[in-house]
């Protein structure tokens, strides 16, 4: 039977703290921001599924910190891996230097046992499964691969376990201890596989040390395609080379960083503007938060990539592929 909290019976000068302590006794303990004016109203609900802990929250816009000083009272060895299914809403997630956008219907992978952010602009609601560090059996190194991050749930081995969980999470079903542990063990081992896809993906061999270094500005362009400052001259700052050898690393890659740095952009605005009408936010707004600052100059190069321009694209979704 699900445990369930709710502001809806607490006077407005409580509310916030009563929301944290349920949070805090549902997931753990963090700090709680409201993003507006008032106090934040939510509902969350716990299950136990054998050793898993599934936690719902529905809630207005707030901003969620796990600090150092959160992390001091932990339990040793109770650290989770914490498996989100965001069901509507958006999200930004940070940990461990990485930003993740979180978009209706994808995962986000974070550990526990280090400082983390979440941030809720608007009205959301999230699952979460709570996967007992403990019960993973995986290398710290391939853990890493995955924690702060956000999985699409459209493609991949991330579409295996968005479906599974979110069918899982909207009703637990009521079983026997044993019947209960095989569920949860099946649930560990989809995300053991989910990690074993993405460890395999960086694994390519690279034996060249430019192409060492190559890997690592993707990766950091990747990681940093919100930062309207992204270029070539900030990505060679950050690699300690200069501008020159940046260039000269990327002849062979058949593209300039420039234009890795606005295909990668586009790319990410793309798949936002194709999610469905009631949950997608404004096209300047998809486009601000993926570094185009000239609204201008984002529909023209958009345009030039896909044919059409970004309201076009998002009003005929359903019809439109991706160029590639």
């Amino acid at each position: 039977m699900a445990l369930v909290s709710t502001t809806a019976s607490v006077t407005d000068g409580e509310r916030l703290d009563r929301w944290r302590d349920a949070l805090g006794a549902a997931l753990v303990p963090m700090a709680v921001t409201a993003r507006h004016d008032g106090a934040c109203e939510g509902r969350v609900s716990t299950e136990r599924l054998g050793y898993l802990r599934i936690v719902t929250v529905e809630a207005d816009a707030q901003r969620l910190s796990r600090t150092p000083a959160h992390l001091a009272d932990t339990v040793p060895g109770a650290a989770c891996v914490a498996v989100g299914v965001q069901t509507a809403g958006v999200a930004t997630l940070v940990q461990d230097g990485r930003r993740a956008f979180v978009g209706e219907g994808d995962l986000m992978v974070y550990d526990t046992g280090r400082p983390y952010s979440l941030d809720f602009p608007g009205r959301f609601a999230t699952r979460v499964v709570h996967l007992p560090r403990r019960a993973l059996g995986l290398p710290e190194e391939d853990l890493r691969r995955v924690t702060g991050t956000a999985i699409a749930g459209t493609a991949g081995f991330g579409a295996v376990l968005v479906n599974f969980l979110t069918s899982l999470t909207a009703s637990v079903p009521p079983c026997a201890p044993a019947v209960a542990t095989r569920l949860a063990t099946g649930v560990v081992d989809l995300f053991a596989t989910l990690v074993e896809e993405r460890t395999r993906a960086h694994a390519t061999p690279v034996t060249n040390p430019q192409d060492h270094l190559v890997l690592r500005v993707r990766d950091h362009i990747d990681r940093n395609l919100g930062d309207p400052g992204l270029s070539p001259q900030s990505v060679a700052a950050a690699h300690h080379i200069s501008v020159r050898y940046l260039h000269r690393l990327f002849e062979g890659e058949g593209t300039t960083v420039a234009r890795l740095i606005q295909r990668r952009r586009l790319e990410r605005c793309a798949q936002e503007l194709r999610r469905p009408a009631a949950t997608a936010p404004t096209v300047s707004a998809v486009a601000q938060r993926w570094g185009f600052a000239n609204p201008a100059h984002f529909s023209r190069v958009f345009r030039a990539a896909y044919g059409h321009s970004p309201r076009e694209w998002r009003g005929a979704r359903d019809e439109l592929l991706p160029t590639g």
